[in-house]
Parts: C-alpha cells; sequence; structure tokens
C-alpha cells in the first residue's frame, strides 16, 4: 500500500463479489471502518458486488482488508480484489458517490 508522505494514509479500493448483498454487508463494512478509525464510503454495485473505498493508516486499512474477508455472519465472500493508492492530496478524505453508504470517525 503506498503511504502519503505529507500525511501518513493509504487509500484502499476494493471490490468483493459472493453472497455479498441482501445481508447487511454494507452496514458491516462501515462499523468495521468506524473501528478502525478511517474514512470512506461503501456502495452496492449493480453486477451484485460491493465497492470499498477507505483511507487512513497502513495498519489500520490492513485491518479493514481482513475483516473484507470475513464478511458479516450471513454473508459469503468468494472474491476481493483490492487497488491500494497514494490519498488525493487535495481532498484527504474520499468522496462517495451519490449512490453509496459513506463513513466517518468522530474527530479526536
Amino acid at each position: 500500500m503506498n503511504d502519503s508522505p505529507i500525511s501518513g494514509h493509504a487509500r484502499l479500493h476494493a471490490v468483493v463479489t459472493g453472497r455479498v448483498q441482501g445481508v447487511s454487508f454494507r452496514y458491516f463494512v462501515s462499523e468495521q471502518a468506524g473501528a478502525f478509525g478511517l474514512l470512506g464510503w461503501v456502495r452496492n454495485r449493480h453486477d451484485g458486488s460491493v465497492e470499498v473505498t477507505a483511507e487512513g493508516p497502513r495498519p489500520r486499512l490492513e485491518g479493514l482488508l481482513a475483516a473484507l474477508w470475513q464478511g458479516p455472519p450471513s454473508a459469503r465472500v468468494d472474491q476481493r480484489s483490492t487497488a491500494r493508492r497514494s490519498p488525493t492530496p487535495d481532498a484527504p478524505a474520499p468522496r462517495p458517490p451519490s449512490s453509496a453508504d459513506s463513513y466517518s470517525t468522530p474527530g479526536p
């Protein structure tokens, strides 16, 4: 994962396939990301997958990745594709598409 030398953050983009819609997967991701102190968004895609973008410290993003493999009890994760990017310097928090559920953590 690439860390930004300015902010110390990295950005993760993931697409998760399997039985991940209609099983509270987006809620699960939002809860996990909040617990890890990450910013980002999650949304259902038309192909039945779930798309996640998160930003924060690398170890916390790795924790979210591990959680994405597991999912909530009623989900079945078949595949997870990921891309790691440096965060946008002028916009530290990823902006969600209009169809996404955004999540953020409270301030310090």
